[in-house]
């Protein structure tokens, strides 16, 4: 099984480009196969969850034409089926958005029930709540969702808890549902917006969105478009999170500083210096790291997807931290294998409670999910000695091609298949 080998105490310096945001991207695959005309998404990130539904909708029987790696063509005119129930689609949370998309083109739709990462509870109430509201019926059999409806109608819904994939599942549903929608405590993500965007250029008539009420005037038919995908934010905060974790100095290129602005306000308090630029930011560790507090919040505030990114930084910090996650409640299990890495800290229900040790020594530890397997990687550049990550399947899911990009950095990173590999990487690091 794969594993990520790194010798820490490097100090990264130099450039690296993000890649498109894969949670952006989950949405726009499933957004065109609404249209019966080529829909050519660009700037794709080459990671697992992408390809993976790729896959399924092509089983479905759209066309799919890869032009490169990160560009691909997708035309839903051939889809022959509306059941969507590849075991690979269990592993992918976005599986859903093709429930809404389906019901949306097609007034029917059975989608398996989305799987992803274990890091707590993530209910598809709302999701259910709106299809419902729309007219739709659904039902939940033997691990699969079915939704049926006549017809399409418009109405007023709002959401108990703000939810970006309820709020982009409900829009895909609506824009071809005849009437107006409107959706009250939308979710106000920038893949949101990207989504709506993408709709709005194939004919959708979207407004609102970033905001909490989005208005949807339902049109008749979707056509195609060329669209390309925003940067990806959590990526970008992860090389920021990196910088100020080795001490190093990274221009991060590919950007929209604007998506990033809580996570570099929350860098700057601990002490680094961030300088936003047209489409990049430039990150520099400071002398020290200071110890910070973190509230995980719904979009503008702080992204429950750099919560363990930003708590490995903490463990170094000077002085004590407190991380509270308010989105998921399963979201620290890392904890105890940063724990292996020397960091002191303690899960208090929804809190962590870090005492900063300075540096950390590196250990073998594993990947328990995709955001908390990139903490651990951040966590072993700047360990002392070896660490070994085991389960990097995670951190390929929302990745690409992470360890060349740190190591285009400077990291002493390489991804190993076994135990030989191991040697000969120590061999050749020293």
């Amino acid at each position: 099984m794969e594993r990520y080998i790194i010798k820490g105490g490097t100090v990264l310096r130099g450039e690296v480009e993000v890649s498109g945001a894969k949670n952006a991207a989950l949405a726009l695959i499933a957004a065109s196969i609404m249209a019966d005309e080529d829909v050519t998404i660009e700037n794709l990130p080459d990671v697992s969850d992408i390809n993976q539904l790729i896959d399924a909708i092509e089983n479905i029987g759209a066309t799919v034409r890869r032009v490169d790696r990160h560009c691909v063509i997708i035309n839903g005119k051939t889809i022959t089926s509306h059941v969507v129930e590849e075991e690979q689609m269990r592993k992918i949370r976005a599986s859903y958005y093709l429930l809404g998309a389906l019901l949306g083109k097609f007034g029917c739709a059975e989608v398996a029930l989305p799987g992803g990462c274990v890091i707590g509870a993530r209910p598809i109430d709302q999701h259910l709540k709106g299809f419902r509201a729309l007219g739709a019926n659904v039902v939940q059999d033997h691990g699969m969702l079915n939704a049926q409806a006549d017809a399409l109608t418009g109405s007023h819904i709002f959401f108990d808890v703000s939810s970006v994939g309820a709020t982009i599942n409900v829009m895909l549903a609506a824009v071809k549902a005849e009437g107006r929608t409107v959706i009250e405590n939308a979710a106000k993500e920038p893949h949101v917006v990207d989504v709506a965007n993408m709709l709005n250029s194939m004919g959708a008539d979207i407004r609102g969105t970033g905001t909490d009420k989005i208005r949807i005037n339902g049109v008749k038919k979707l056509h195609g478009t060329v669209y390309s995908t925003i940067p990806d934010q959590i990526e970008a905060g992860t090389f920021m999170c990196a910088a100020a974790a080795t001490g190093g100095e990274i221009l991060i290129k590919n950007v929209i500083p604007k998506h990033l602005e809580c996570i570099s306000s929350k860098l700057i308090e601990m002490g680094c210096t961030v300088i936003e630029y047209d489409d990049s930011v430039r990150v520099k560790a400071g002398d020290f790291i200071r110890s910070a507090n973190i509230k995980t919040l719904p979009y503008p505030g702080f992204p429950t997807d750099m919560q363990p990114q930003m708590t490995a930084v903490l463990t170094m910090a000077n002085g004590n931290s407190t991380v509270t996650e308010s989105i998921f409640e399963n979201r620290f299990k890392y904890i105890a294998e940063l724990a292996r890495m020397g960091a002191i800290s303690k899960v208090e229900g929804n809190t962590a409670l870090i005492t900063g040790v300075g540096s950390l020594e590196g250990a073998k530890v594993a990947a328990p999910d995709l955001r908390a397997g990139a903490a651990l990687v951040i966590a072993g550049l700047a360990a002392e000695g070896f660490t070994v990550i085991d389960d990097i399947v995670y951190i390929q899911r929302g990745y690409e091609r992470f360890e060349e990009k740190l190591a285009g950095l400077g990291a002493e990173i390489a991804k190993v298949d076994s135990e030989k590999e191991e040697r000969k990487f120590k061999l050749k690091v020293g």
